[in-house]
């Protein structure tokens, strides 16, 4: 689950983590108040107005922006809420701007790069340091590896003080900055396992003038799977900010990610999933969505999941792909007739069951009457999902 960046700093403000002093606003009177509030409390020229969206590359698409006065923040407020903003992470689509943070401003003297995020390659948490703050991590890795230090962090241990040192020695820093930084990584890794985070990413990293170490961005990620140690958190998620064929899968718990392509996917297990969109591209056809019905595929969910793939109008078929182990294909087949009909179904859609009782859920389907056309492997389905695109 994604939060944004005010309420990630929040949680982070908790277990000592350095971050600016920000006031979320919902209108530009608000901002305002927010600008006023600041400028008596501290002693930068200049408060930072930031959109807050669940995306990157924020600053390049318009959507932080300085302001030296209330009024200034005002004007800036009144232009960015309510307008949609389009990065590199929304997609040409873009996403509206709703909330904004007036943040006190900064007297930055260096930028740099820190997450905290599980190697599954080693089973174990992983910190990464970088010198280039304000950049993807992922192109820095690609073209400027020597930049970028990872150090793996056994959970059974925790964050060593050697570890921090280690990082803030890579990162240059002495002195009063040196101990900060110290002191900021090892809050940050704290706030990170206390949460049950999926990935806590700082970018970037600020060092001021003065010294400090801050925190000029949040991103934090909670481990979904975690959720239900932290019930609070579950009031941070905006819903407006995810695909609305997401969250209403969710209702249902089902698995659904919403993709570009024009064949609708329904299938019981995540890695069949994955195998049938490839069989799918691999065709000539392109992925709708993904999306796992679970082991237990029973006819509600089978229905449910209909509901949300044709709500999708970019969806000219379906291809359903059950493998009967835990649930017998005579049953599933049973949910997809007794769906297409309530539903009223006039895409085609090819299926391919295997497992128990295959053969009786194919007797069954073909006997429909329906558009089901039944298939004899995957590589079948999908062949006859590309015919019937072009049919």
């Amino acid at each position: 689950m994604n939060i944004h960046e005010y309420q990630g700093k929040d949680i982070l403000r908790k277990f000592g983590v350095a971050v600016p002093k920000g006031i979320v606003a919902y209108s530009a009177e608000e901002a305002k108040q927010a600008a006023e509030q600041l400028f008596e409390e501290q002693s930068s020229p200049v408060v930072v107005v930031k959109a807050q969206i669940h995306a990157g590359g924020r600053g390049k698409a318009g959507g932080v922006k300085l302001a030296k006065s209330p009024e200034e923040a005002y004007d800036i407020a009144s232009q960015m809420i309510g307008t949609t903003l389009v990065t590199h992470q929304t997609g040409p689509e873009g996403k509206e701007v709703r909330r904004l943070l007036v943040e006190e401003g900064m007297n930055i003297d260096r930028e740099f790069y820190v997450g905290i995020t599980l190697d599954r390659a080693t089973s174990q948490n992983v910190l990464m340091i970088s010198t280039e703050g304000g950049m993807e991590i992922e192109k820095v890795a690609e073209e400027t590896p020597e930049r970028l230090l990872k150090i793996q962090v056994d959970p059974l241990f925790g964050l060593q003080g050697f570890q921090a040192r280690q990082a803030a020695f890579f990162l240059g820093l002495e002195g009063e900055q040196f101990r900060n930084a110290v002191s900021f990584i090892g809050a940050l890794y704290k706030a990170y396992t206390s949460i049950d985070a999926a990935l806590a990413e700082i970018n970037p990293l600020v060092v001021t003038k003065e010294g400090r170490v801050l925190a000029l961005d949040a991103k934090i990620n909670f481990d979904s799977n975690a959720l239900y140690r932290h019930k609070d958190f579950l009031e941070l998620r905006d819903i407006s900010e995810e695909d609305p064929f997401e969250v209403e899968a969710s209702k249902s718990n089902l698995n659904y990610v919403r993709l570009d392509g024009n064949v609708g996917c329904m299938v019981n297990g995540a890695g069949l999933a994955m195998g049938t969109m490839d069989m799918i591209q691999l065709a000539g056809g392109r992925p709708a969505n993904f999306l796992d019905v679970g082991g237990g595929a029973s006819p509600q969910t089978v229905e449910e999941g209909f509901k949300i793939i044709l709500s999708d109008k970019n969806v000219k078929a379906i291809l359903v792909n059950i493998f009967g182990g835990i649930v017998r294909c005579d049953r599933v087949a049973g949910g997809i007739i007794e769906a297409a009909k309530k539903i009223g179904l006039n895409l085609p859609v090819i299926v391919r069951l295997e497992g128990t009782n295959a053969d009786i859920a194919q007797k069954m389907l073909d006997d429909s009457g329906l558009n089901l056309i039944a298939a004899d492997g995957l590589k079948d389905a999908a062949q006859k999902v590309t015919e019937a695109l072009s049919a």
